[in-house]
């Protein structure tokens, strides 16, 4: 960009991509930064024994626990984001998740606003996102304004088979809205979508849906490799300069409006880095909430094996049941949300059990069906993002542990029940990202969250953050969709209220 942006996005993941959707027809001036590059198309894209048993695509950083002990992470840096990997699972949230939940260990707060209010946002996102999927089927679900312009992905034989069994159990499972023409993707190659790399391949992630519309657009720019170092403020208080590396080159830019978008853990890790003499604890951080209540769903797979039941899916991930959402069944607090996996090939196993040899895994998976149980993880204070120099230090400490080992044991028994004699289940731990959130989140009192209702920072009136770090909390379902929305609601109030000042 030959001359100064108006706005500069840090991040083109989901809120960083779908914000800048939002904006890209004003004629403002936008320069998106991100800290990767494209992900090329090559056949290492859909290799699972590079994916998940030599890890070719996870990042090449250590983060450290509360103790000092370093772990690999799971975040990727790509145009795009952590989405390049993810399920296309597109759901609301609930009704319900934004008001008070009564939990086991706790209580899931309100958000400031209600349903209704991001309600149209929903269905402009579903719409940008070309989500796939049918209303009518889950009891839970919320109202919608519009319905899905694309019918749900189909099931597969086997996949089917197992549907009919739980209905006939009195469960609701549902068709997944998700963001994936499944014919361009298996056209491709026979895989699943689920944590394997999209490269333009049918799947529907905050570049192939989000950005591609907002760089049709003239004004807008993306400058990949390039890494934001720090925010410096000037005389007003507001962000003066974003200073970024590129090429090994420190530059900076000094737009009219900052957006944040690097996700729950570096967008707080930048604040806090940004720290200078006026703001001393890092900026936008005077209610010394930032980086504090980070959420990361309660997550296991869990799988069912029968040596009756023959799995000859390719992408199985097609449909959820709720029935444990809002309360246990009968009449106890929420346990979660349940939804199949992509379909777990021998090749994918044996990434987590290399002790294992393929072919005796190969025996268990054709005769599996894989489940991904989801639990809420309640905001907590003490859980939170910090820095100590060049470290980042997570310390993750877990809430409502016990909803879901309940919801586990629920699943385990529902399976035995519908021909399923062998249960397995492995909880995911902090080197995999099951949804990161709520570091910097919104709220009406600037005396305890760090945004408003926009997600502006109540310090720098030019400082937006719009990731998953504004969720204040984290539902039991996957919060794309939710991120997504939001970030549109914020871009037409950007577009009305600071581009027409």
């Amino acid at each position: 960009m030959s001359v100064t942006p108006d706005i500069v996005i840090i991040g083109s993941g989901i809120g960083g991509s779908s914000v800048a959707a939002g904006l890209a027809s004003t004629g403002a001036r936008i320069l998106i930064l991100e800290a990767g590059d494209h992900i090329a198309d090559l056949p290492v894209n859909r290799d699972q024994r590079a994916i998940f048993q030599r890890g070719h695509f996870r990042p090449k950083e250590t983060w450290y626990d509360a103790n000092g002990k370093g772990f690999n992470p799971g975040n990727y840096y790509n145009v795009g984001g952590n989405s390049k990997f993810y399920g296309a699972v597109l759901s609301r949230y609930r009704k319900e998740d934004f008001d008070v939940i009564e939990h086991q260990e706790g209580v899931s707060p309100a958000w400031p606003f209600a349903y209704e209010v991001l309600e149209p946002w929903y269905s402009r996102a579903e719409r940008l996102f070309n989500v796939c999927g049918t209303l009518g089927e889950d009891p839970t679900e919320p109202f919608h304004s519009m319905g899905y312009e694309y019918p749900p992905v189909p099931d597969e034989a086997p996949i089917a088979a197992v549907r009919e069994r739980l209905k006939r159990k009195g469960l609701h499972p549902a068709s997944l809205p998700l963001g994936i023409d499944i014919d361009a993707w298996l056209a491709k190659a026979k895989t699943p979508w689920d944590a394997h790399p999209n490269s333009d391949d049918g799947k529907m992630d905050a570049e192939t849906a989000a950005l591609s519309s907002a760089m049709k657009h003239p004004n807008v720019i993306l400058e990949t490799n390039a890494r934001v170092v720090r925010l410096e403020t000037g005389s007003k208080d507001e962000v003066a300069k974003v200073v970024y590396i590129k090429d090994g080159e420190t530059r900076s830019v000094s737009p009219k409006i900052v957006i944040l978008s690097a996700g729950a853990v570096q967008s707080s890790v930048l604040l806090l880095r940004s720290a200078n003499d006026r703001f001393k604890t890092g900026l936008a951080n005077a209610s010394d909430q930032v980086g504090r209540n980070f959420m990361n769903h309660n997550a296991s797979a869990v799988i069912g094996v029968s040596p009756r039941f023959k799995n000859n899916a390719i992408y199985q991930k097609t449909f959820a049941f709720n029935d444990f959402y809002l309360s246990d069944g009968k009449g106890g607090p929420p346990l979660g949300n349940v939804q199949l996996l992509g379909r777990v090939s021998a090749r994918i196993l044996k990434g987590s059990l290399p002790q294992v040899p393929e072919w005796m895994l190969d025996l268990v998976t054709g005769h599996a069906i894989d489940f991904y149980a989801m639990s809420e993880d309640i905001p907590n204070p003490e859980s939170r993002v910090m820095v100590d120099g060049d470290r980042i230090i997570l310390q993750w400490q877990r809430t409502n542990w016990a909803a879901h080992l309940a919801l586990v044991a629920k699943l385990k028994e529902i399976l035995k029940s519908i021909g399923f004699p062998i249960v397995l289940a492995r909880a995911f731990d902090k080197r995999t990202p099951s949804h990161q959130c709520g570091t910097i989140r919104i709220g009406n009192d600037a005396a305890t969250a760090p945004l408003d209702t926009f997600c502006r920072s109540y310090e720098h009136r030019n400082l937006f953050v719009v990731d998953a770090s504004f969720l204040p909390t984290s539902a039991a379902v996957n919060p794309a969709l939710t991120v997504a929305s939001q970030a549109l609601r914020v871009a037409d109030h950007i577009a009305t209220t600071d581009l027409r000042s």
